[in-house]
């Protein structure tokens, strides 16, 4: 944990510390002639103060629940022996795929060659003179703060966001290998999927990813209200983007078990049908039909609440899903995207008036 500290001082002292000391040097921390100094800037303090040590944050946080997710598949036994080897293959594939030198060089490469030169300048930059860049002849041009923004500070971030879009493509990878393999389903299992229900626990692993999401798309819009003079409303669109990218980042990876899930629920129809079939016909035999030995009490038998239970096992089957995906995982990810949002709601509703609304709905 003292280690995780040391990252996160780490890329605060190289992302955010010399952007400070650059504007503080150049006189735009709070004004100098600029429409957003520095410290009016809450976009970027949001990014690198915030949402930035959730990237670090996620790390130790995913790589220690990950692992007990797949060690999982292990421990309720839903590899068969005869698979293990193909299973632990896949793993080890993953943590070497995961750890590529090659792959981070190319993500570097991608974020200078896309996320700097494209997306940054043609989609998030402010249009307006910023602590970060001035008109020079009619053109714009980085300040000092700028040079380092664009080609350090920015990259870094970026750098890490895109590393873990790549670590959630090897965790899709490894769980697409895993479905390959011919997993033991358990159609009556209480969970309702077979048995795969913990994997539904990713979301709670990957929350601190979900979180940074949430607090970058709210330092975004932050920044357009103060400086731009939008309102919290005109981002509808975003906001219902970035949840649907969310949940597809999330919940994607698990869609390819849907193929044994939907297999298995049929096969459990048709097995727990034929089981029904049978204590049903032999329960009639005995209790309606007179078979039942004499002196045999009706009164507490075992018989009725085994009927009862093989009833519920029928139901349990019948409702199984073949979407790992629940509402409460919805909800959890629709809540790390809505949070970090609430604080702006005062700049559409004021301060007295959202008061007396949560007043009047507490009490």
């Amino acid at each position: 944990m003292q280690m995780l500290y040391r990252r996160v001082i780490f890329f605060v002292a190289i992302c955010w510390l010399p952007l400070f000391l650059f504007s503080a040097f150049q006189g735009q921390l709070f004004g100098g002639g600029v429409a957003v100094p520095f410290l009016a800037d809450v976009d970027l303090h949001v990014r690198f103060l915030l949402s930035m040590p959730l990237l670090v944050l996620a790390e130790l946080v995913v790589h220690r629940r990950m692992r007990l997710l797949v060690s999982e598949f292990r421990e309720r036994h839903l590899i068969s022996n005869i698979d293990l080897p193909r299973f632990e293959t896949a793993v080890k594939s993953a943590s070497r795929f995961r750890d590529s030198i090659i792959a981070e060089v190319l993500l570097i490469a991608m974020v200078y060659a896309v996320g700097i030169a494209v997306i940054w300048r043609h989609y998030t930059a402010l249009d307006a003179v910023t602590w970060y860049a001035g008109t020079s002849n009619g053109e714009s041009k980085l300040s000092a703060a700028g040079l380092w923004f664009v080609f350090v500070s920015l990259p870094v971030f970026q750098f890490l966001l895109l590393r873990w879009y790549f670590r959630i493509f090897v965790w899709a990878r490894l769980l697409w290998h895993i479905s390959r393999v011919e997993l033991c389903l358990m159609p009556s299992h209480p969970d309702g999927v077979g048995g795969l229900g913990f994997l539904s626990a990713s979301v709670y692993a990957l929350l601190p990813l979900l979180l940074a999401h949430g607090v970058m798309l709210a330092g975004l819009i932050a920044g357009r209200i103060l400086h731009t003079g939008a309102a919290l409303t005109d981002f509808k669109v975003e906001v219902a983007a970035i949840v649907v990218f969310l949940l597809c980042l999330v919940e994607g990876p698990l869609l390819v078990f849907s193929v044994q899930l939907e297999r298995a629920k049929r096969a459990g129809g048709r097995d727990y049908g034929r089981l029904a079939e049978r204590y049903v016909r032999e329960f009639d035999r005995k209790w309606i039909r007179g078979g039942a030995p004499a002196g045999e009490p009706l009164i507490g038998t075992a018989d009725i609440q085994s009927l009862a239970d093989i009833g519920n096992s029928m139901q349990v089957v019948q409702s199984m899903r073949v979407v790992l995906l629940s509402k409460d995982t919805i909800l959890l990810l629709a809540g790390a995207v809505f949070a970090p949002l609430l604080p702006l709601v005062v700049t559409i509703m004021p301060m007295d008036e959202l008061a007396r609304k949560l007043v009047a709905v507490l009490f």
